[in-house]
């Protein structure tokens, strides 16, 4: 058995919003469970044969605890309750929540347990089995292809910047999002690095690496908070409505970006009134047409009488540097706007890097369901539960 390198060296290695729900969940829904499951969204990836190496890499997550360091940092953050910090200084992945197996002849990853325990493990999960087939199946020269790639995006950024003559971080509003399908940890962390360096980079939302470098973290919500939702005992066509009052409960003005499609964009901006359209800061993008979704959310503030420059609208499906300036042209002077790219800042190495994810499938016993405004990003193992919400949202948005 070859010597045993660490992945994770701390559980802050994480997208913030992770905390951010976590804390929502222990005062909002405390006693909720949760089930996690793991998929591979690349075909004809084979992830079985690096099995052995990852449930090693989460016998090593499992022994690990925040450190004093990390704990005074998030303490520092207005948003985080001293009891929520109480608990990261308690936290500890408990290994008999998450099991690795084989389901349909693929590597089958499933986390089942409450609901605050259950759902850090996305994220470490997701750049364990990232870096484990990186170490396999990139070839040594990545570093080298990695850095001429980043190079090439540094130069784009500050030549829209000149051509725009303003600042790049404010030509271009770039977030690093990308922790989760990092190639390799290092790599990321020299990315970030560079990016800040360069100046180019208005933070990231890995939590470890914006106290290391010095960054803004940045994340509020993601997929699950309203997943969770749809199995908290309320009407499930309000389950959106709930949530988002829920969050506005629990952080009182701060992190106001909410997620707009996790029962797709028509059923969010249905649920998004005037209270909640003048109550958060913005929304993100996270599936279908970015244009199409910025040019509908514009409308939807215009009808409110809501001036539209007065919000911000997060763009994060799949981008490249391109695509954003694309998107930026667009919408500029016309609603604030900002990117969170990913998988193109971590793992552009050459080879086509994995599509993770780790959803949850279940909440309190009962199926949930992710739509999205792209088919082949929704989530559910339940299909009658899924045709049924689809039934309930046309007749409710008809």
């Amino acid at each position: 058995m070859s010597e045993f390198q660490p992945i994770i060296v701390d559980p802050t290695d994480t997208d913030q919003y992770k905390f951010t729900m976590a804390q929502m969940f222990m005062h909002q829904f405390p006693g909720a469970t949760g089930k996690y499951r793991f998929k591979c969204r690349n075909k004809g990836i084979d992830l079985l044969p690096y099995r052995e190496e990852i449930e090693r890499q989460i016998d090593h997550l499992c022994t690990l605890k925040i450190s004093p360091v990390m704990l005074a940092y998030m303490s520092a953050q207005r948003f985080y309750k001293p009891d929520f910090i109480e608990f990261l200084r308690l936290f500890q992945f408990n290994r008999d929540y998450i099991h690795v197996g084989e389901r349909d002849g693929e590597l089958d990853i499933w986390a089942e347990g409450p609901l605050v325990n259950t759902m850090l493990f996305e994220i470490p999960v997701l750049e364990i089995v990232s870096e484990v087939y990186a170490r396999a199946a990139y070839p040594k020269d990545c570093y080298r292809e990695g850095l001429k790639r980043l190079e090439e995006k540094i130069k784009l950024i500050r030549a829209y910047a000149e051509k725009m003559m303003l600042p790049p971080t404010k030509a271009l509003p770039i977030i690093d999002f990308g922790g989760r399908r990092a190639a390799f940890r290092d790599w990321h962390k020299r990315t970030v690095k560079t990016l800040r360096d360069e100046r180019v980079l208005i933070g990231t939302s890995n939590v470890w690496l914006a106290q290391m470098l010095d960054l803004v973290c940045i994340g509020t919500m993601a997929h699950e908070t309203f997943q969770a939702g749809q199995a908290m005992g309320i009407r499930l066509m309000d389950s959106q409505k709930y949530v988002m009052q829920k969050w506005a409960e629990e952080y009182r003005g701060d992190l106001g970006i909410a997620l707009s499609d996790t029962l797709g964009f028509d059923k969010f901006l249905h649920d998004f009134d005037m209270y909640f359209a003048k109550l958060f800061d913005g929304c993100r993008h996270d599936s279908g047409d970015p244009i199409k979704w910025g040019e509908r959310l514009i409308e939807h503030y215009k009808s409110m009488r809501i001036d539209p420059m007065t919000k911000t609208a997060v763009f994060s499906d799949g981008l490249n540097v391109p695509r954003a300036i694309e998107i930026m042209d667009h919408f500029r002077g016309r609603i604030k706007v900002s990117f969170g790219i990913g998988t193109n800042l971590s793992n552009d190495m050459g080879p086509k890097a994995l599509q993770l994810v780790m959803k949850i499938i279940e909440c309190n016993g009962q199926p949930v369901a992710k739509l999205s405004d792209t088919p082949g990003k929704a989530m559910c193992e339940d299909t009658d539960y899924e045709k049924e919400l689809k039934r309930l949202i046309e007749r409710e948005i008809a």
